[in-house]
């Protein structure tokens, strides 16, 4: 039987409820120290983080470093997607356990880097998430496609093409162990 998208998402997800939580500090310190290594390789000023959920690396460090001397993004729920709004603090708790800024007027259509976490990513290093689709109707309405990082606790990866041609596709999947790239992007 073929692998679908739905059955490796689930046993993606069923490789993070039953990772170590008592390490959890270490390995999100890892993942953290390699993000900050790659965001300082690219010259760019406009960044997209998240706010991580409870079973997502915490990059909050890197996020509070990079607000400094760039402009850093989060995003804001808006009906089936979210868009943009600078990261400002007191955050709020939303749906699904998100913090978020507070809403801006603002209508901002163009970043050069976005970090999102993923679940999963298959053979073209297309993200697997948690299957609201948020992040790929967010990802279509972008002027120009930024640079994308992948951020997982727990290295899901399967060789076969199981996603569909409008899920997001990364740029870099940074992991504890191993950091996968991807070839067929030819801009950096």
């Amino acid at each position: 039987m073929p692998l679908t998208k739905s059955k490796f998402r689930q046993d993606c997800l069923k490789k993070l409820q039953n990772a170590n939580n008592h390490n959890k500090f270490y390995r999100d310190s890892l993942i953290n120290r390699e993000l900050l290594r790659s965001l300082k390789s690219k010259k760019r000023k406009n960044i997209l983080f998240y706010h991580p959920l409870k079973n997502e690396v915490d990059i909050r460090k890197v996020l509070q470093k990079m607000r400094k001397k760039h402009n850093v993004f989060l995003p804001f729920m808006e009906g089936k997607s979210f868009k943009m709004v600078p990261f400002r603090l007191p955050l709020k708790k939303k749906k699904f356990g998100i913090f978020e800024a507070g809403n801006t007027l603002r209508d901002i259509k163009k970043i050069d880097i976005a970090v999102v976490p993923v679940v999963g990513v298959d053979g073209n290093l297309q993200r697997v998430g948690f299957g609201k689709g948020m992040y790929d109707r967010f990802f279509e309405k972008l002027q120009k496609r930024p640079y994308t990082i992948f951020i997982q606790t727990e290295l899901c990866y399967t060789k076969e093409k199981i996603c569909d041609v409008y899920d997001v596709t990364g740029d870099i999947v940074i992991t504890t162990k191993k950091d996968l790239k991807n070839r067929s992007n030819k801009r950096i």
